[in-house]
């Protein structure tokens, strides 16, 4: 019995959160997702964004970075790491600092070949450090 693969159509809901995300720099929560798309699909329920979000995630189409405090998700699926920081929860980007590592550079390890990386360092970010941040979690 032949198996039928489902394509699924871009809706223009989709279409708005995939190009919403992808246009951030930050990395927001489903919550703020919601809250922006809404403003311009007003008709839009939170179950339907989790649930687009839910695909994307699984399609590798967006990543999700999951903290002690919330889950976030970056439009970016490049290989990049991210900084999360302990004090704030805010997620930042850390691109090119791993490049420079050896496992990197060869891509290869013991174990196999490197296709692709997520890497998380946890610490204290340099605005909370400086006690220049203002904002409240995410």
């Amino acid at each position: 019995m032949e198996e039928t693969i489902k394509k699924e159509r871009m809706t223009s809901q989709k279409e708005f959160v995939l190009e919403y995300l992808k246009s951030v720099k930050n990395h927001p929560s489903a919550e703020i997702i919601y809250r922006k798309v809404k403003k311009k699909l007003p008709r839009i329920s939170q179950a339907t964004v989790y649930r687009i979000l839910n695909g994307f995630k699984e399609k590798g189409e967006i990543q999700e970075i999951d903290t002690k405090e919330a889950v976030f998700f970056d439009g970016d699926i490049s290989d990049h790491a991210h900084f999360i920081c302990d004090d704030c929860g805010m997620v930042f980007d850390v691109v090119n600092e791993c490049i420079n590592c050896g496992v990197l550079k060869r891509k290869k390890t013991k174990v196999g070949a490197i296709k692709h990386y997520k890497i998380n360092f946890y610490g204290t970010c340099k605005f909370c450090k400086k006690g220049s941040w203002r904002r409240t979690k995410q």
